[in-house]
């Protein structure tokens, strides 16, 4: 027999990406250049309550700008080195400073996007929906088992499958900030998150207690 149950909850957390953006006439200054907003930008998530462990790097990109405009062939004008990093904001309610900080820290050197809401509890989420998903199942069971005069006796199989709707931003776009002080915080709204588990049962059939 087969049975879904739904769990809803408020997201907690919020993670967004940052890419630090230098272009310069060699690599070594390009790079140190993106390393050095790359730190403004980690101390500014970190003085919004950021833990160092829940930022980390995701890539580094190094390589050549050419100059198309010539008849020859393509010359090369510098160098552009991109630095990527994940960000995680446990609370929600300082997550719109934590974007603000990291904007007004790089400036238009960096580009913000990949802002997602998440469940901090996922794991007890999944546990309300299968437990919910199991008892829809059994309902069904037990209703056709006391219809053909049997009853339900032990579970031989329990195949899970599950489809999760993740939680939307609105402003979940790539967007360039020019460097100000006093940028407000952006606007975050939690709404809710569904987690959804789908579940198939079999159980052996027994005949019915006799009165």
């Amino acid at each position: 027999m087969s049975g879904s149950g739904e769990a809803t909850t408020v997201p907690d957390q919020l993670t967004f990406s940052v890419d630090v953006r230098k272009t310069a006439t060699n690599v070594s200054t390009a790079l140190n250049q993106a390393s050095r907003t790359t730190r403004a930008v980690l101390e500014a998530v970190a003085a919004q309550g950021v833990d160092r462990e829940d930022v980390q790097t995701t890539g580094l990109d190094i390589h050549a700008t050419y100059d198309y405009s010539g008849e020859g062939a393509p010359v090369i004008t510098g160098y552009a080195v991109s630095q990527r990093m994940s960000v995680l904001v446990r609370s929600l309610p300082d997550s719109g400073d934590a974007i603000s900080a990291a904007a007004a820290a790089g400036g238009n050197a960096i580009r913000l996007h990949g802002v997602k809401l998440r469940v901090g509890d996922e794991p007890g989420l999944l546990r309300k929906a299968r437990d919910a998903a199991i008892a829809d199942a059994r309902a069904k069971a037990e209703q056709y088992a006391a219809a053909s005069g049997q009853s339900l006796g032990e579970v031989l199989s329990v195949r899970e499958s599950g489809g999760r709707q993740a939680p939307k931003v609105g402003f979940a776009q790539a967007a360039a900030y020019d460097r100000m002080a006093g940028l407000s915080a952006v606007p975050i709204r939690a709404g809710s998150a569904d987690l959804s588990v789908s579940v198939s049962v079999v159980w052996a059939l027994e005949p019915a207690a006799q009165e």
